[in-house]
């Protein structure tokens, strides 16, 4: 199906946790879609990198050190901008394996931050630039964790849920406005450094995370399924798309071959 040329109104798009994974490739496929894509993670050598990737290849990017829970440094990144006609929420991560009984708090206070308070942070300070633009979107990356739990996962099972009720809500409070809210919500992706993030660089634990599955998703399936909802027409409202490999029937339900 073709996809929607973006409007001269809402040519820029940002991308949160862009120096990797599934920021870093949605920013890829949204610049090569027509969007002039502004980068935004801590990383800075890794988002100037790409920039300068995505430049060399013909397209539009700009590089912006950013730290989506330092609310002063995100209303200053957003008064830089008119309007804005697309936000793409994707900075987050989960940390640690542990059940409730031994979690630790400050791994759920830190999820909690990202996922949640991050992407509160980031709409808030650009719901007027894209409400400016005429034909906004929001697009929050959850996780089907956020639509169901699982043992070992309750931390970032709960700063998922909170990402999937911020989206749900906000689009019910902005009906009538011109501004789109979409929820993305991938199953087992496997990415560079996710896993290995999760489990405090521990790769023998990251790798069996993967163990057995033929073909999880990729960065790049994600970022297909991201531009393909924000490129449909602006009446379109794409209000949740799940996905997951084909392996993967739920959250405990996987099929490994062993």
């Amino acid at each position: 199906m073709a996809t929607a040329a973006p409007s001269a109104a809402s040519r820029i798009a940002v991308v949160t946790g862009a120096s990797s994974g599934i920021g870093a490739a949605t920013a890829r496929q949204l610049a090569t879609a027509g969007y002039r894509v502004v980068l935004t993670a801590r990383r800075k050598d890794r988002i100037e990198a790409l920039a300068e990737e995505i430049t060399a290849a013909g397209h539009q990017a700009t590089a912006y050190q950013l730290d989506v829970t330092d609310r002063a440094a995100v209303d200053e990144f957003a008064s830089a901008f008119k309007t804005v006609g697309v936000l793409v929420n994707n900075a987050g991560g989960a940390l640690g394996a542990d059940p409730v009984a031994t979690g630790d708090p400050a791994d759920w206070r830190t999820m909690y931050e990202t996922n949640v308070i991050g992407t509160l942070n980031l709409t808030q300070a650009l719901l007027p630039k894209l409400d400016a633009s005429g034909d906004g979107t929001v697009v929050v990356v959850s996780s089907t964790a956020g639509h169901g739990t699982y043992e070992g996962g309750a931390g970032y099972v709960a700063a998922k849920h909170g990402a999937h009720v911020l989206a749900e809500t906000l689009r019910l409070e902005i009906v009538g406005r011109p501004v789109r809210v979409i929820e993305i919500a991938p199953g087992m992706v496997r990415t560079d450094e996710f896993a290995l993030t999760r489990f405090g660089g521990d790769q023998k634990k990251a790798e069996k995370v993967y163990e057995g599955v033929a073909e999880p998703l990729t960065a790049q399936d994600v970022a297909d399924t991201i531009t393909w909802a924000v490129t449909r027409p602006s009446h379109v409202n794409v209000d949740l798309l799940v996905l997951r490999p084909r392996a993967q029937a739920s959250n405990t339900k996987v099929h490994r071959e062993v």
